[in-house]
């Protein structure tokens, strides 16, 4: 996907033509409606794995898995951010029937009204005063500076140890940073294991793309592993290798097309 939230029609092609005999699927915070959005127009014949591996859903949304924060742990990680002064999002669904919520908080720093601006219209929105967790929580995310963000992420750390998977990350396309809570088996790296013996695929067959910092995780697990050139440093000291082409340059429609 270029920054641009886009997918081009190079990429379009080169994904349907290598679909017809090899299996590829995406790996993405983003939950199944924002992805169908820029999904649309390609084969799609895996279980996509959404929310960072919180949820492993397909195209027709037949739930594979899913691994959620219950109310108590979400209400006490949302306690913590209180007395630090920062209220998250918190993105979940209702029940079983997968109907996913995005709640958002009363006060804003200039970081969430950015993230925001973009939901404009969205309809899982849900303006949440009181700060109440969900009964499955797919993830609890904080945004703002390094400087904000940092301790909280070491208070959450010292509080709740391995019992959630905390992730600070850089925002690749601004200056912001953002904190991720997730359910412990919740990433990549998880939900790719659930996707194998789903699919009956071995590892040394399983091939990743990434330039974030949650995609690190699958980094280590896959066989191989290769990073667009604008990744992020981080990203690129553990791959495998490193495209000559970013993500706005079809960088992996190109690597795909040179097989």
């Amino acid at each position: 996907m270029r920054s641009d939230h886009s997918v081009s029609a190079f990429s379009k092609e080169i994904w349907n033509r290598k679909s017809e005999d090899s299996i590829l699927t995406i790996a993405t915070a983003r939950s199944f409606k924002q992805s169908m959005k820029f999904l649309e127009g390609l084969n799609l014949y895996a279980p996509l794995i959404l929310l960072d591996g919180a949820m492993i859903l397909s195209s027709d949304k037949k739930l594979v898995d899913i691994k959620t924060i219950d109310r108590d742990l979400g209400s006490a990680i949302v306690e913590v951010g209180l007395r630090f002064g920062i209220e998250p999002f918190i993105i979940g669904v209702r029940d079983m029937g997968l109907d996913e919520k995005f709640l958002y908080p009363k006060n804003l720093n200039p970081f969430q009204e950015f993230v925001l601006d973009g939901y404009k219209g969205d309809p899982r929105m849900e303006f949440n005063p009181t700060h109440q967790a969900l009964d499955m929580n797919l993830k609890i995310v904080y945004f703002g500076d390094y400087i904000q963000l940092k301790p909280l992420a070491d208070e959450f750390k010292k509080i709740f140890g391995s019992s959630i998977e905390i992730k600070l990350s850089p925002e690749k396309y601004s200056d912001g940073y953002f904190l991720t809570l997730l359910h412990p088996k919740g990433d990549k790296s998880h939900a790719i294991e659930t996707l194998m013996k789903y699919l009956k695929v071995e590892q040394k067959n399983i091939t990743v793309f990434g330039d974030s910092l949650n995609d690190i995780s699958m980094f280590t697990l896959a066989n191989t592993s290769i990073a667009v050139s604008n990744a992020l440093d981080e990203v690129k000291a553990i791959a495998n290798i490193v495209l000559p082409h970013s993500n706005d340059e079809d960088g992996v429609a190109k690597y795909l097309n040179h097989l």
